[in-house]
C-alpha cells in the first residue's frame, strides 16, 4: 500500500486584483494550490510544466512541504504559464483579463517511475485527453479524482465522458453539472453523472458549501465561516487537495472518511481564501486545520428527536 498523492496539474503565475488588494505574478496554478494542501497531510508526487522563468523559492518552498518534483518538466528557454484575474467585491467569479499559455499549451504528462505507484490520484482542470494520458500510466490506484470546467464540457465532451466512466470521483460546481446533464434540477443532475461512471460526485457550491452524493447517500456541508476573504483564488483545487490528502492519510476510503474527507477539503478551502496566492495555505499549521474541523463538525451537529416524540403529537 502506498499511501501517496499524485497531483497533476498546472504550475502558474498569477496576477490577481480584488478589492482588497493586488499582487503580480504570484505563486499560482491548480497543482499548486492542491499540492500545497494536500502536503499537510501526506506526500505528493506533483507532475506538471514550467518554464526556467519559475522561480526558484517556489519550488523550494513545495520540496520543503514533502512535495517531490520530479515529474515537474522545465523548458529551458521557456516561459511558465500566466493568467491574471479580478474580482469584484461579490468575489464569485473572476473576471479573466489574460491567459499565456505558453508552455504548458505542450504539456504532455510523463509519470515517474515513484508517481505511477501512488494509491491516491487527483487530475487538477487540464484538457480530458492529458487526464486520459495520466490514467494510462498510473498502476491501479485506489482512488482517483477528477476535477473539469466549462470550456471542457463543451469543447472535449467525449473525452471526459471516457475520463468520469474510470475515475471513482469527479467534482464539479453546480453550473457545470447542469451544463453537462442539461439538467435544471441538481439531485437529478447529480444522478445522470453518477450513470457516467463515477461512484461519487462532489458538488462545489462556493461560498455555500459543498456536497458529496453518491447511489445512495446525500451529505451537505456548509461554507467555514470567515470574516474576512481575500483572495478565492485556487479554492477548489485547495479543497481538492485537502480532501485526497486526508484520505491519503487515513488509508481509507469508506463513506465515513469521504465525510470527513468534504470537511477537511472545506477548511483547507477556508484557509486559502484568506491571503492572495498560497500565502495563508503554507501558513496553516495541522492543529489549525484540526480546530476548523472541529469548528465546522459542531456548526452541523444536532440532537435526536425520539420518533415517538414527534409523531405522536
Amino acid at each position: 500500500m502506498n499511501n501517496e498523492v499524485l497531483i497533476v496539474g498546472s504550475l502558474a503565475l498569477d496576477t490577481v486584483e480584488t478589492p482588497f488588494g493586488r499582487v503580480e505574478e504570484a505563486l499560482g496554478g491548480a497543482g499548486v494550490y492542491a499540492a500545497t494542501a494536500a502536503s499537510l497531510l501526506a506526500p505528493v508526487h506533483l507532475v506538471g510544466v514550467i518554464g526556467d522563468d519559475f522561480p526558484q523559492e517556489a519550488l523550494d518552498n513545495l520540496t520543503q512541504r514533502g512535495v517531490s518534483l520530479e515529474g515537474v518538466e522545465v523548458i529551458k528557454g521557456g516561459k511558465s504559464f500566466r493568467w491574471s484575474g479580478r474580482y469584484e467585491y461579490d468575489m464569485g467569479e473572476a473576471s479573466t483579463l489574460d491567459t499565456q499559455l505558453n508552455v504548458f499549451a505542450d504539456f504532455d504528462p510523463v509519470l515517474p517511475e515513484a508517481a505511477r505507484q501512488c494509491d491516491f490520484v487527483f487530475l487538477a482542470n487540464i484538457l480530458p485527453s492529458l487526464q486520459l494520458r495520466v490514467l494510462e500510466q498510473v498502476d491501479q490506484p485506489r482512488l482517483t479524482v477528477c476535477d473539469t470546467m466549462n470550456f471542457w464540457i463543451e469543447n472535449a465532451r467525449d473525452d471526459l465522458l471516457e475520463v468520469l466512466s474510470r475515475v471513482e470521483v469527479a467534482a464539479m460546481n453546480d453550473a457545470e453539472l447542469r451544463q453537462l446533464t442539461g439538467q435544471p434540477n441538481l439531485a437529478r443532475a447529480a444522478a445522470e453523472v453518477l450513470e457516467m461512471g463515477p461512484k461519487y460526485l462532489i458538488i462545489k457550491k462556493g461560498e455555500y458549501g459543498a456536497s458529496l452524493v453518491s447511489c445512495d447517500r446525500h451529505f451537505a456541508l456548509p461554507c467555514y465561516p470567515l470574516a474576512t476573504v481575500i483572495d478565492p483564488t485556487g479554492a477548489g483545487d485547495s479543497f481538492a487537495g485537502g480532501f485526497i490528502g486526508f484520505l491519503a492519510w487515513s488509508g481509507k476510503v469508506g463513506d465515513e472518511q469521504l465525510r470527513q474527507a468534504l470537511a477537511i477539503g472545506t477548511v483547507t478551502a477556508s484557509a486559502c481564501v484568506e491571503d492572495f496566492s498560497v500565502d495563508e495555505l503554507r501558513r496553516l499549521t495541522a492543529e489549525e486545520l484540526y480546530e476548523r474541523f472541529e469548528a465546522l463538525r459542531g456548526m452541523v451537529a444536532f440532537a435526536e428527536i425520539p420518533r415517538e416524540d414527534i409523531c405522536t403529537t
